[in-house]
């Protein structure tokens, strides 16, 4: 949970830019892999990261208005990159604008519970970690380079000076 907006932006920054890492290798082609028929493709997964942003946010009180959270998958890799940049975007310019430190020990009822206006912020966060995980893995289905976000992926380790690892 959050509760410093200071705490909420270094965590933002760096989140955004490990989403937008992952999202630059979806191409038009990749966007339709899944890990099997009847579940989420590549896009969907991606496109569920976005529209996350103003379902959540708006239980807070503070409307997104740059992407609409029913839409569905666009049909293209770069309009899902710009939706996320896009609602991104709206959420640090709205943050800035409406919120403060003690904005983030406000309650609102999320899914049942009651949760601070910081563990919301926190659990959209986790929220995406979690869908770049499973977004890994379907891009290594669709034979695309993963990108490393918390370290080298398994392509990148020669770039460091170390040897793949063996498994």
């Amino acid at each position: 949970m959050f509760r410093r907006l200071d705490d909420f932006w270094s965590a933002f920054e760096s989140n955004c830019q490990a989403t937008e890492k992952i999202l630059a290798t979806l191409t038009d082609a990749n966007i339709n892999q899944c890990v099997a028929d009847g579940h989420r493709t590549l896009g969907h997964i991606a496109w569920h990261i976005v529209t996350t942003v103003p379902e959540m946010m708006a239980q807070t009180g503070l409307p997104l208005s740059s992407i609409d959270h029913k839409s569905l998958p666009p049909a293209s890799a770069a309009e899902i990159i710009a939706g996320y940049k896009a609602v991104s975007s709206e959420l640090a310019e709205s943050i800035k604008k409406d919120w403060t430190d003690d904005t983030l020990e406000q309650t609102d009822e999320m899914y049942g519970m009651t949760w601070a206006r910081g563990q919301t912020l926190a659990v959209l966060m986790n929220h995406e970690v979690h869908h770049r995980g499973q977004m890994t893995i379907l891009l290594r289905q669709a034979d695309a380079k993963v990108p490393g976000v918390y370290g080298p992926s398994k392509e990148e380790w020669s770039q460091y000076g170390m040897d793949e690892p063996p498994y």
